[in-house]
């Protein structure tokens, strides 16, 4: 009697270890799915002067991304639109801490680059202080790997600093394959110097110093803002982050009682940028009863446009909803004021 009980217990044992697996042992994936599309509102609002009241909502979108289990691995083959995405292409190299900071410092930028583009077009002071470039991660082969770290500012090179990291990287490219390189950057505000060298940048005929990066400024100007972005991150959000502030700021009607999501990273000079996860935005604005799916126009050679495939997503959920390209801010407003 009691080696059956043993027997069985073993055997339940074994079950709620077996179904524990199933449920939560962490696979090399993640599961993205539709998110949601929510009022741009409620993440960023002008404080001061108060702003314009107007019919519409202006919304931005985000993906819905976990990682995935046995369980939920095997799940999302039940759903058309789940991608099963290898964890290397979403952190890199990076653990959980500083992918969510690397996330935050995109977020960041997309909000300064945002406030600089709204503010200049609804002509208010404004002044943008470049501070540098944020390390968002470091390559296997880069010589500065185990010296810089996520979330250091990076000054200048060999003694020079610049306005941009457009500026930066081709300066950088502008070095011989090997040579050493000097690097001043900041680190929790504490000024520190390394040096490396210049490698190959793997899947390019490209040199540098093996670093991706992101730009750090500030805004300086009159107006001020309230922002609640902590649980959201990434640079997508930057094309409705200055419509919206735009939009607060001056009298134009542009949303005439329109609701109008949409999805893109801007640049200081209003340039609008392509981002990921373009077919669960469309799914997340159709669920949300938008009438309009702002979609970044650029796209990558050899590789389906943010457009294309928002068109085709579209077609296959059968929304009446609008996708309108658009190339940069002003595009995006002209299309508003006009249309």
């Amino acid at each position: 009697m009691t080696k059956l009980l043993t027997k069985k217990v073993r055997y339940l044992i074994l079950l709620l270890v077996g179904l524990l697996l199933i449920l939560f042992l962490p696979l090399p994936y993640y599961i993205e799915l539709p998110g949601k599309a929510v009022p741009v509102s409620d993440y960023l609002t002008v404080t001061r002067p108060s702003p314009k009241k107007k019919a519409g909502e202006l919304r931005l979108v985000y993906v819905s991304l976990y990682r995935a289990s046995p369980a939920t691995y095997l799940w999302s083959y039940t759903d058309r639109f789940a991608s099963r995405i290898p964890a290397k292409e979403i952190t890199g190299e990076n653990n959980n801490s500083d992918y969510n900071k690397i996330q935050a410092y995109y977020m960041q930028d997309a909000l300064n680059e945002a406030e600089y583009v709204a503010l200049k077009a609804a002509h208010y002071q404004v002044k943008r202080k470049y501070q540098g470039i944020y390390v968002m991660s470091l390559l296997k082969n880069s010589t500065f790997k185990g010296k810089l770290q996520v979330g250091d500012v990076i000054t200048a090179i060999n003694g020079k600093t610049y306005q941009s990291s457009g500026e930066f990287v081709k300066a950088v490219q502008g070095l011989k394959y090997g040579s050493r390189v000097q690097v001043s950057y900041l680190r929790n505000q504490t000024p520190k110097v390394s040096w490396g060298r210049i490698v190959k940048l793997a899947g390019s005929n490209k040199t540098g110093l093996g670093i991706s990066l992101a730009d750090k400024s500030r805004i300086q100007t009159p107006v001020s803002f309230k922002t609640n972005v902590d649980d959201i991150g990434g640079p997508s959000a930057g094309l409705m982050f200055s419509l919206e502030l735009y939009n607060q700021l001056t009298a134009k009607q542009l949303l005439r009682g329109r609701n109008v999501a949409g999805t893109g990273t801007i640049s200081a000079d209003g340039k609008v940028g392509p981002i990921g996860g373009v077919d669960k935005k469309v799914i997340a604005s159709a669920k949300a009863k938008a009438d309009i799916f702002f979609v970044p126009a650029q796209s990558e050679p050899g590789a389906i446009s943010n457009y294309q495939l928002a068109k085709k997503t579209a077609k296959q959920i059968k929304t009446k909803m609008k996708i309108v390209p658009v190339a940069s801010f002003s595009e995006a407003v002209t299309y508003l004021e006009e249309n």
